[in-house]
């Protein structure tokens, strides 16, 4: 998107020998080159006369808030000037943010002032902590934000940068440095930006490229780059030839199915057997054909259930972490989303916190349990491997130490975390049953709740339990009408907050009218 208006900077009030200062800040995160951008911009500033400083504001980790890069410049009249330290409420002629939701924050903050503020961003996104500790979708709404940049903004360049960089081998400080160029908000011309780039050194060609994109761009001497529609993904199981026979046994009893349901159900059986194997995929249909013969057109519940069975059935141990995190096509997409060049080599560091509890449930059962009831050597665990390790997969040795761990797959159905999710599963399906012969729609929401799952370590402990209180109220609804509503509404609190305050509130009330 490329909102273009007649720029109008407002600039301080000017000196005694008419100096004015421009004021500009810069919003990125980490590894989008937002230093390399600040100090291009000091230098494009000084080349054509004008004295420039630069300060940065470091945000905290974990994408809880960028760094934020400030930049005072005014003409060089022979008089030195006193430059300000940060940006203030109202006092910011440009504002750059290297994401969508940045721009966002900086509007909330006051350092975008209707009038005044020439505003550029990247409209595409990077989820913040905040929108993934949401147990459901906590994504936040984009269009309100591109709309608030229209309302907040005098002028406002915004479209996808980040692809522009990457179509062109470069990073997005490069794009930006061309927007920036291209909105007219600086007086500079753009051989100046140019020249600047050519000194930097590195990556010379490919940020030219990026600039020059994004300036034409920025002008409106070329449109915006379209956002691409979502591929449908198509998983594809490569079965081997020793197991054709038997793959071809459940693809028949796939055909058998209700039409309406074989879409999902070939979704998630493929999840279960790329998730352990054949067997497992049988026991998947298994569990499938039971709703199904409780069910009838259009089978809503049994296309449900297709889905939340596979989710149930593929939970998240080490095991699955494991083979995650070797696979190629994991390689390859960490390798697209940073642009590594043919001519890099990428370096790959996993991080894992292996709790006791973890440990014990990954060994066989009757092992596992005899290490949970040794509280001496629960400590003994703590005090030496309970802490956060890094694990280097681009190594020969870090690698090979995450695929031996994957390679235990076969025995997952011996191991002690694998009797405890089964014991789950089975009378979470029971229930489901149970209430499919009276309320259909009921145990479509029954089913549904297995989304409140998820994870591992405390994140699987905190849906485990949001999961037993939701599930608790079954009782409490039976038998009435708007039964499926009630449990629906009770997810969708659950979901929406990782502290369960809302859900709170909803049991509450179920409790006042079922009582």
């Amino acid at each position: 998107m490329n909102m273009q208006a007649k720029p109008v900077i407002a600039r301080r009030s000017p000196g005694p020998d008419g100096e004015k200062v421009i004021t500009l800040a810069a919003l990125a995160v980490g590894g989008q080159g937002g230093g390399v951008l600040t100090n291009w911009i000091v230098d494009v500033a000084e080349a054509n006369g004008y004295n420039a400083q630069s300060t940065s504001v470091a945000g905290v980790a974990q994408r809880t808030g960028a760094t934020i890069y400030y930049i005072e410049m005014c003409r060089d009249t022979g008089r030195q000037p006193v430059f300000a330290l940060s940006p203030a409420v109202g006092d910011v002629d440009i504002l750059m943010a290297s994401e969508l939701m940045e721009g966002g924050r900086a509007i909330m903050r006051g350092f975008v002032t209707p009038g005044r503020t020439t505003l550029i961003a990247s409209t595409h996104r990077i989820p913040a902590v905040s929108e993934k500790v949401v147990p459901g979708d906590g994504r936040a709404n984009g269009a309100e934000v591109i709309e608030a940049m229209g309302i907040a903004a005098d002028h406002v360049v915004a479209f996808d940068m980040e692809t522009v960089a990457k179509d062109a081998g470069s990073v997005i400080s490069s794009s930006l440095l061309g927007a920036l160029a291209g909105s007219g908000a600086l007086p500079f011309p753009r051989e100046s930006y140019e020249e600047v780039i050519r000194k930097s050194g590195r990556g010379v060609e490919a940020s030219l490229r990026s600039f020059g994109e994004a300036y034409d761009i920025a002008t409106g001497a070329k449109p915006a780059p379209e956002a691409e529609a979502p591929v449908k993904s198509i998983p594809v199981l490569h079965v081997p030839a020793k197991l054709k026979r038997k793959w071809a046994a459940l693809e028949k009893r796939l055909a058998a199915l209700p039409s309406e349901v074989q879409e999902m159900a070939e979704l998630g059986l493929k999840k279960v057997v790329d998730y352990q194997d054949i067997e497992y995929g049988a026991q998947y249909l298994d569990m499938l054909d039971k709703v199904v013969a409780l069910d009838a057109a259009p089978f809503d519940m049994s296309t449900t259930a297709a889905k939340y069975i596979a989710r149930a059935l593929c939970y998240d141990d080490i095991l699955r972490v494991a083979d995650i995190k070797t696979r190629a096509s994991r390689i390859e997409r960490v390798k697209d989303e940073v642009v590594v060049k043919d001519d890099q080599v990428l370096m790959l560091t996993e991080y894992f916190h292996p709790r006791y509890e973890e440990f014990t449930t990954t060994l066989p059962k009757r092992l596992g349990k005899w290490f949970q009831k040794r509280k001496g050597f629960e400590a003994w665990y703590a005090k030496r491997f309970d802490k956060g390790r890094r694990i280097r997969t681009d190594s020969l040795r870090g690698f090979l130490m995450l695929w031996m761990v994957s390679s235990l797959r076969p025995m997952r159905r011996r191991l002690l975390r694998h009797e405890s999710e089964m014991a789950h599963v089975d009378r979470w399906f029971a229930t489901v049953l149970e209430v499919a012969g009276s309320d259909r729609a009921l145990a479509e929401e029954l089913l549904a709740n297995y989304r409140l799952i998820k994870g591992y370590s405390d994140t699987h402990a905190r849906g485990l339990s949001k999961f037993a209180r939701v599930m608790g109220a079954v009782d409490m609804l039976k038998g009435r009408e708007d039964a499926a509503d009630w449990m629906r509404r009770l997810r969708t609190a659950a979901l929406d907050d990782v502290e369960g305050e809302k859900l709170d509130g909803a049991l509450a009330t179920v409790k006042s009218f079922a009582g």
